[in-house]
C-alpha cells in the first residue's frame, strides 16, 4: 500500500558484500525523480541475509532510484562476494542517482561489470576459480521522444524478477539454468526442477564469459507497478504461491507499522532453513497519478500484464 500523506525523501543505499555472519542490512526507503510534467514516485523495500548454513554473504543489491538490482555471487566459486560487490560499484559510478537513465547506459553498465569481474580473475583461472555472480533488476529509463519513460527489466542467471498486481505474482525474467533449459525442453517438470541434483548450475553469470548475454524487457511506466527482485535463495526456500501470499497479507513496500516486505519474505526464508544467502528488494512505482489515489490492486494490474505477453526476452 503507497504511504499516504508521507514526505518523500531521497534515499540511498548501497550493500557490499559482507564477509560477518552477525551483519545484517535491511532498509525501507522513499525517492522520486522530476519528470518534465510529472513526478515518478518510488517505495521500496530491501534487505540481505547470510541465512542460518553459509558463513560468507556473496549477495549484494543496489536500491537506489533510477536502479533496483540484486546481484548474487556464484558460490563455489573465487570470490563470489567480490564480484557481486562489484557490480554493485560499477552501476553506482554509471548510473546517475535521482534522474531517469537510458537502456544504453544500463547496457553499459552491465557489460562494463562483466569486464570488471573478468578482471578479478587471472589467466590461469578456470572452472570454480573464476569469479562470476547473477545480475537481476529494473531500472526507471528515458527510452526516447517516440517512446517515452519504461521500467527496463534485465537478467543474467537465475536470480529473478517479478511482477506483483496485488494479486497475482508473475516471473518475469527466465531463469538461465541448466535445469530451466530441461524443463523448457520438456525433459523434467518444475516440480522435478526444484529436487533436481544441477538445480544450482547457471548457464550466465558476470564474469564466465567475454561478453555476456543478458533477457532485457521494456515495460511503459505509465500507471502503478510492483517489481520483486530476489535471490535464489529466497525462492529455494519458498514457493511462488507462498511469496505471493505473504506479499497480499502485507499489501506493500512497507505496513504502517514501518515493517518491510523484505523483512518478512527474508525472515520466512530463513524460517525454512535459510540454507543459502537470502536478499529481497520489494519497489513499488507511480507515474502519471497521486500517490494518495485508492484502487491499487485493481488499476495496477492491466498495464503489466497486458504488456507482458507482448514482450520477448532479447539478447
Amino acid at each position: 500500500m503507497w504511504p499516504a500523506n508521507r514526505a518523500i525523501s531521497a534515499t540511498t543505499i548501497t550493500l557490499w558484500a559482507w564477509s560477518d555472519s552477525r551483519v545484517q542490512v535491511a532498509v525501507n526507503g522513499e525517492s522520486e525523480i522530476a519528470l518534465p510534467a510529472s513526478t515518478a514516485r518510488f517505495v521500496f523495500s530491501a534487505r540481505s541475509d547470510v541465512g542460518s548454513v553459509r558463513k560468507v554473504n556473496e549477495d549484494s543489491f543496489l536500491a537506489q532510484a533510477p536502479v533496483f538490482l540484486v546481484a548474487d555471487g556464484m558460490g563455489g566459486h573465487a570470490r563470489g562476494d567480490a564480484a557481486s560487490q562489484t557490480v554493485i560499484r560499477v552501476f553506482d559510478e554509471h548510473i546517475e542517482q535521482g534522474v531517469p537513465s537510458t537502456p544504453e547506459r544500463i547496457l553499459d553498465a552491465i557489460h562494463s561489470s562483466n569486464d570488471a569481474v573478468r578482471d578479478l580473475s587471472s589467466a590461469e583461472d578456470y572452472g570454480t576459480a573464476v569469479s562470476g555472480t547473477t545480475l537481476a533488476g529494473i531500472a526507471f529509463v528515458d527510452a526516447g521522444d517516440d517512446i517515452g519513460f519504461h521500467w527496463m527489466a534485465f537478467n543474467i542467471g537465475d536470480s529473478r524478477v517479478y511482477t506483483w498486481d496485488g494479486r497475482t505474482l508473475v516471473q518475469l525474467s527466465v531463469d538461465h539454468s541448466a535445469v530451466q533449459e530441461m524443463v523448457d525442453a520438456g525433459l523434467i517438470t518444475l516440480r522435478d526442477a526444484e529436487q533436481h541434483p544441477e538445480r544450482n548450475v547457471i548457464t550466465r553469470a558476470i564474469g564466465a564469459d567475454e561478453f555476456v548475454d543478458s533477457d532485457v524487457w521494456l515495460l511503459p511506466a505509465t500507471g502503478r507497478h510492483s517489481f520483486l527482485i530476489c535471490s535464489d535463495g529466497l525462492t529455494k526456500e519458498i514457493d511462488t504461491a507462498e511469496i505471493a501470499r505473504l506479499l497480499a497479507a502485507h499489501d506493500g513496500a512497507t505496513d504502517e507499522d514501518g515493517t518491510g516486505i523484505a523483512d518478512v519474505l527474508v525472515d520466512a526464508a530463513i524460517a525454512r532453513g535459510g540454507r543459502d544467502n537470502v536478499t529481497v528488494v520489494f519497489v513499488e512505482s507511480a507515474l502519471g497519478s497521486s500517490p494518495e489515489d485508492s484502487g491499487n490492486t485493481h488499476d495496477r494490474a492491466g498495464g503489466v500484464h497486458e504488456h507482458l505477453e507482448e514482450t520477448k526476452p532479447r539478447s
